[in-house]
Order: structure tokens, then C-alpha cells, then sequence
């Protein structure tokens, strides 16, 4: 009985001898030249981030450690006597609350409005361009002729007085601003009424990555407007809705130029929040060793809040822009 031997050959080999698989080119390391070509590159933008954000950053951490009035050597060490000064300080506490309190009104009351409008200019209107241009006008206005604009609107006998007084609600009028009860709430309506044009901005181009194709089956399988809208529109815009609400959220926790024009976080910090505090207390009252603490909190808070928030809700936005190679 004779027993026949195959040799096999590498697979591999097989293929490449036919011609189906091209050979690879063996990788070379990234050459001397192209290396010096990166560093010249990133040098400048090194440079600039290191001194504007991380100088300032670890010099804010070794001043919280002092008491210091921001004269003189540093030579009266507290160690965390700063912080613990800080968070238990109710008017502190009560600056973190606003800044929470904002952000969730932006959640609750803009992207629903935001989302709406985008949706409503999107279509076939009348007057459509011109209508874009209303809503994001107020965006590129600057912070402080924002603040100063309403500033004169709100004033007692202004023209939001006025114009409830002609309607004949008259007794609806407020010391707008003087209000501890609903001075936060009108300034939000302010910044609603300065931010929200970004959010339609925003929702818009995410509507122009919407693919017709969808929405013509969805018609022709018989689905209504709203129900094309609501199953197939607003599912598709999931990742522009987290990237707002993610910029919407670090926006309100960093809110200062627009309550500092126009309260000054008054009255009796009742529109306070972290960054008015700071500069109240860092910059007004010399006490700048203090200042540097609450510096480190609200950067602490809004990093880990940039972490968690990229962890949990935006990776599953990245995950998708990841390539692996096969095998790996």
C-alpha cells in the first residue's frame, strides 16, 4: 500500500505566486527628517499651551496652598485650608447650585426649543434664509452689549415693563434684576435668548446629514410627517444632540460674563455662580490665594465632568470612528 506525502506550502505564498495578493512593502520608521518636520510644526503650539494653559494651571495650584493678597512673597502656607474655607462657604455652595440649576434648565427648556426651530426652518418656508439670520444674529453679538442691551430692557419702567403694562398686565412687572426670588430665572432667559441660535445652528447641519433616501421610504412605507420626524429624523441627529448638550453643560458650569455685567452675582449672591465668586473674591478682595482654590475646584468639576461625560456618553459616537486592524 503506497501513502502519498502533500507538501503544503504557506498560503500566503500560494497567493502572492498567483498574483492575487499584492506583496506588502516592509514599513519604515519614521525617518530623522520627517520627525524634525513634526517638532517645528508642534513647537509653536506647544509652546502656546504650555505657557497660557499649563503655567497657569500649576501656579494656580501652588498659590491655593497660601494666603495671599496677591502683594509680597508667599510665606503664610495654609495647605487646604482654602478649600475647606471654600466649600463650606454657603454663598459658594449656593454659586455651584446656579451653575447645576442652569444647565439643567439649557437641557430641559433649550434643546427642545433649539431642536424645534431647526426643524421648522429646515423645511420649505417662506422667508427661510432671512429667518436663520434672526434666530443666530443674537449669538454673534458679544457678551457685554448682550449684558448692557438688557440691562436697559429689564431696568424698572424699561421696555419689558412697558410692554406688559400696555397689554394690561401691569401687575405682572418685576424688579427683574433685584429679584432674589426670579433674578436667575430672568437671566436665563437671557441666555437663552443669546445661546440658542448656536443650538439651531448646530441641529441644522446635523438635518443636512439626514439622507433623503430615509425619509422617502418612511413615506412610502406610509409613516406621517411626524412619524418620519420622530423615528427616523431625531435618532439620526443622536450624536450632534450630545455634542450640544456636552457644550451646553461646560457653558453654563463656566458662566461669568453676562451675570457679572448685569448683577454682579446679586443681589446677595443669588445669581452668583463659580466664576462671578472667583472673580469676586480673588480680584475684588485681594485674596488671591483663595481665589486660586475656587480656580482648582471649578476646573476639577468641569474636567471630571468632561471625562465621565466622553466615557459614558460620547463614546459611543468615537467608537464608530475606530478602525482595528484584523487579527489584532
Amino acid at each position: 500500500m503506497t501513502s502519498t506525502r502533500t507538501v503544503s506550502q504557506p498560503k500566503a505564498s500560494i497567493a502572492q505566486v498567483a498574483g492575487k495578493v499584492p506583496v506588502r512593502p516592509p514599513r519604515r520608521g519614521t525617518s530623522s527628517r520627517t520627525k524634525l518636520e513634526l517638532l517645528l510644526l508642534l513647537a509653536p503650539a506647544l509652546a502656546l499651551f504650555v505657557l497660557f494653559v499649563l503655567a497657569p494651571m500649576v501656579a494656580a495650584i501652588y498659590y491655593s496652598f497660601y494666603h495671599w493678597t496677591g502683594f509680597g512673597p508667599l510665606n503664610d502656607f495654609v495647605g487646604l485650608d482654602n478649600y475647606r474655607k471654600a466649600l463650606s462657604d454657603p454663598i459658594f455652595q449656593g454659586a455651584i447650585w446656579h451653575n447645576v440649576l442652569i444647565a439643567v434648565l439649557s437641557l430641559v427648556v433649550q434643546l427642545p426649543l433649539s431642536l424645534g426651530l431647526a426643524l421648522l426652518l429646515n423645511g420649505r418656508i417662506h422667508g427661510r434664509a432671512l429667518l436663520r439670520t434672526l434666530v443666530f444674529a443674537p449669538y454673534v453679538l458679544s457678551e457685554a452689549i448682550t449684558a448692557v442691551l438688557w440691562l436697559s430692557i429689564l431696568q424698572p419702567g424699561g421696555a419689558v415693563d412697558k410692554m406688559l403694562a400696555g397689554v394690561g398686565l401691569k401687575g405682572l412687572t418685576h424688579e427683574w434684576l433685584a429679584d432674589r426670588g426670579i433674578v436667575l430665572y430672568t437671566l436665563f432667559a437671557v441666555i437663552t435668548w443669546k445661546y440658542i441660535g448656536f443650538g439651531i445652528i448646530l441641529f441644522l447641519a446635523g438635518l443636512q446629514g439626514v439622507p433623503p433616501e430615509l425619509k422617502e421610504a418612511a413615506a412610502i412605507d406610509g409613516a406621517t410627517s411626524w412619524q418620519t420626524t420622530r423615528r427616523v429624523v431625531i435618532p439620526l441627529l443622536g450624536p450632534t444632540v450630545r455634542i450640544w448638550a456636552f457644550l451646553s453643560i461646560i457653558g453654563a458650569l463656566q458662566l461669568f460674563d453676562l451675570i457679572w455685567i448685569m448683577t454682579l452675582g446679586g443681589p446677595a449672591g443669588s445669581s452668583a455662580t463659580m466664576a462671578t465668586y472667583l472673580i469676586d473674591r480673588g480680584f475684588r478682595r485681594y485674596q488671591f490665594g483663595y481665589g486660586s482654590a475656587v480656580t482648582v475646584i471649578l476646573f476639577t468639576i468641569c474636567f471630571v465632568f468632561a471625562l465621565l461625560y466622553q466615557r459614558f456618553a460620547l463614546r459611543r459616537d468615537t467608537q464608530g470612528a475606530i478602525t482595528r486592524r484584523a487579527g489584532a
